[in-house]
């Protein structure tokens, strides 16, 4: 039987393991944050020299994540126009479906010999371009074609946790799930409550929803999580009790796991039209569908003209980052995604003493399955709430919860390390690797904002005058200046993406807003370190003095 680290383990000789790789994250924070202070004044001219590579790399880092943003949105793009329903209901028979994407190239090539404007070549050449390039997967597919699964067998389960959310929050991603173009006679919706929450408020929330979508969807199910003693109150340990009561209904209805794709969503989460029936296709034609996740990009679009500026840098910059890492092999689950039911039994759910419940599946998938699991990218927009309070202050506070509740996810750390060192089956290339881009990622993003803020400055501070006098002092601010600038590029970029991807503007705001929209950029000094590296130190800080965070906490999201 599979059982995966428990970060709260009685074990005296696993939890000194334990301890020991939780410090770890804070000492590595907190010792460059006081390095800093004190080699300025020991080492000032090595500080200095650190100060410029340091630079260097963070230019590097930033093109590199730009570049790879703008690839991820062309996907994005390009996503949103391939009709997902027709593949999946013609790649059961992948010849005849070659045949016919064939025809369909000839047929557009014979046309480019009409009288046909230049822009109309153009779109004429792209669709051949992209039938091309399908038209090789779906021989490739013929290879495989007896391991490509029946769509029309497929059953997906929509859950959504909810822990004292409105109506007003959960209907619109109920009712994007309804809207989709896959049938809804094939879904079933999990409305996942708990018992904390007020009953009437809960009742009454449970049966407007079934009632609202009765007959709609292949069934409504609702389940009441009750926290037991072993339990964390967080939403893995009611993401988890839903599913084992997922199990019970599956049983009787006879339905096999591996037919069943459950999505585990924010109760926000509205998703594309076009999400299952894409969702569908990558899952049938895969003969290694138990052995992925997949992911859709996050956006935090449903309320985003209604939110204020440094909640609109933080959320897009957000998205900025998943959409870099969708392009990755590496790339992590994350908020609103979708595994295959079989695999998420095999490991026993969501842990239900943890926070961050939204990634540590796809490391108990990963170590279930000896590393060799991916999360399979989905490159179409599941839209989620920003923060938004009912004042201007109390939405940069929740902000900034909120941000310290993801910047948490470094409690993954330990358990992963605990479970993946002693197998042997993952190479120890991919355990160091691993190792290092968990610690890097949260180190940086503690860090690098005062390092890039502050740290040019002291070495000119606390170096004394035999180091103010020399050339490279004098030098400093000039050359840290210049490869800042450069390094704006990234945030050029970002500005740009953004204003392509923003959502229709409600006519309730006037387009006075998108000078807001462009100037918000402009806070990045000092949203960088104070609503993002700061969440970060705290997150670390706690577990590193032993002041774990005791429940999940809800981002209060509220519409104007």
């Amino acid at each position: 039987m599979f059982t995966y680290p428990n970060p709260r383990t009685k074990d005296p000789k696993r939890a000194r393991t334990q301890r020991i790789l939780e410090v770890i994250p804070g000492i590595l924070t907190w010792g460059t944050l006081i390095g800093m202070f004190v080699f300025s004044f020991l080492l000032p001219i090595w500080v200095a020299i650190f100060i410029i590579a340091f630079d260097i790399y963070w230019i590097y880092r930033t093109v590199y994540i730009a570049s790879y943003s703008i690839m991820a949105y062309r996907k994005l793009k390009e996503g949103k126009n391939i009709d997902w329903w027709e593949k999946c209901q013609n790649i059961s028979n992948p010849e005849e479906y070659a045949e016919s994407i064939s025809q369909r190239i000839k047929t557009m090539k014979d046309s480019l010999k009409n009288g046909l404007s230049y822009r109309e070549r153009k779109k004429v050449k792209k669709e051949i371009g992209r039938l091309k390039e399908y038209y090789k997967e779906v021989k490739a597919l013929e290879k495989i074609k007896d391991k490509i699964l029946d769509w029309r067998k497929i059953v997906h389960v929509v859950l959504l946790p909810t822990a004292g959310e409105s109506t007003g929050t959960i209907e619109p991603a109920i009712q994007a799930v309804a809207d989709s173009n896959f049938p809804n006679e094939q879904i079933i919706i999990l409305l996942a409550t708990e018992e904390r929450e007020p009953k009437r408020q809960r009742l009454e929330k449970a049966n407007y929803l079934r009632n609202k979508f009765k007959g709609v969807f292949r069934d409504f199910l609702v389940t009441t999580h009750i926290v037991r003693d072993n339990e964390m109150k967080c939403k893995a340990s009611n993401a988890t009790f839903a599913a084992r009561e997922l199990m019970k209904y599956l049983n009787q209805h006879n339905i096999d796991y591996k037919r069943v794709l459950l999505s585990n969503f924010d109760c926000d989460s509205v998703c594309h039209s076009q999400y299952f029936a894409a969702l569908t296709y990558s899952y049938i034609i895969d003969p290694k569908r138990l052995q992925r996740s997949y992911q859709p990009l996050p956006m935090y679009h449903n309320n985003l003209w209604d939110t204020n500026a440094f909640v609109r840098v933080i959320v897009t910059s957000s998205s900025f980052w998943h959409m870099y890492q969708s392009t990755r092999k590496e790339m992590v689950t994350f908020s609103s995604h979708s595994e295959p039911f079989d695999t998420l039994v095999k490991v026993d759910f969501w842990p239900v003493n943890m926070i961050s419940e939204d990634s540590i599946i796809y490391w108990k998938c990963y170590s279930y399955y000896h590393g060799d699991y991916q999360v399979t990218p989905i490159y179409l927009p599941i839209s989620l709430d920003a923060v938004l309070a009912e004042t201007y202050w109390k939405t940069i506070k929740n902000q900034y919860k909120q941000k310290r509740r993801w910047a948490y996810g470094i409690e993954n750390f330990p358990v992963i390390m605990r479970s993946i060192s002693p197998d042997k089956k993952i190479k120890l290339f991919s355990k160091l690797r691993i190792a290092f881009e968990m610690l890097e990622g949260h180190h940086s993003w503690a860090t690098a904002p005062f390092i890039l803020a502050i740290l040019g400055w002291m070495p000119l501070i606390f170096g004394g005058s035999a180091f103010n006098e020399s050339v490279l002092a004098h030098n400093l601010p000039f050359i840290t200046r210049y490869l800042m600038t450069l390094a704006m590029t990234g945030l050029v970029i970002s500005m740009f993406l953004s204003f392509l991807m923003l959502p229709p503007r409600p006519k309730k705001h006037s387009r006075k807003k998108y000078i807001y929209m462009f100037l918000q950029w402009f806070l990045v000094p000092i949203i960088a370190p104070f609503l993002g590296a700061m969440p970060a130190i705290e997150s670390q800080t706690r577990i590193l003095t032993k002041k774990y965070f005791g429940e999940f906490w809800v981002t209060e999201k509220m519409k104007k």
